[in-house]
């Protein structure tokens, strides 16, 4: 009963209920999840789903941003024996991501986007799956308190468009990616059209998924044979 009431009062103060009790549920898995770590939205199953859509046979999968490691897991948990990487910026989410994927095989990296993945991977990658965050700078102190006061900052904050690590992405993304390959990344109904914009401008095939039940806008850039 004690241990209970504690986990309550944490709640009641504002605490998210993932962090309260550990996991979140993602794509049918059990992800844990560690205070300070972003806790993982239902509505990215969209994007995973739209990578197995479009890469059913993917053999590298690379999960940048890669927060709790959810995206990786979901996605090589679903292709079977694939080789994963995963890369955040933040040590509490490399740490997270590392327990959560261990038993996948995959291998999680600290460091700013493609910075700290082995060069063996340029021109192998089949699906890259980056959950950039692309809040506004000036829209995160409107985000609900459980986001604002409980998640990094890093995680929400995409700079004064929302858009700045997406264009990043998008720009060094072909160095990487297989003939066919494709990158995934979530964005918001107002920003889509330049992130779009912004895939293209990276020489990559960009279209537009949108999945109105979640509320989900994923934008799929594929390179070209």
């Amino acid at each position: 009963p004690d241990e209970a009431a504690a986990l309550v009062a944490r709640r009641v103060a504002g605490e998210p209920l993932e962090l309260v009790v550990g996991w979140a549920e993602f794509h049918g898995l059990r992800v844990t999840v560690a205070p300070g770590v972003f806790v993982p939205r239902r509505r990215t199953e969209f994007l995973v789903d739209q990578a197995l859509v479009h890469a059913p046979h993917a053999r590298v999968v690379v999960d940048l941003c890669c927060g709790s490691g959810a995206v990786g897991a979901a996605l090589a948990t679903a292709l079977g024996s694939v080789e994963l990487h995963a890369a955040d910026l933040d040590p509490a989410a490399v740490d997270c991501a590392r327990g959560n994927l261990a038993d996948l095989g995959g291998r999680v990296y600290e460091g700013d986007l493609f910075g700290p993945l082995p060069d063996q991977l340029r021109g192998r990658v089949d699906i890259l799956a980056a959950n950039v965050p692309y809040v506004p700078s000036r829209e995160v102190a409107l985000l609900p308190a459980e986001a604002r006061d409980h998640e990094p900052l890093a995680a929400l904050d995409g700079g004064g468009d929302g858009l700045e690590v997406l264009r990043r992405v998008a720009a060094g993304a072909s160095g990487w990616l297989a003939p066919g390959g494709c990158l995934l990344v979530e964005t918001s109904e107002r920003q889509a059209p330049a992130a779009v914009q912004a895939f293209t401008a990276g020489g990559l095939t960009a279209r537009l998924a949108v999945d109105d039940d979640r509320w989900a806008h994923v934008v799929v850039g594929t390179r070209a044979h």
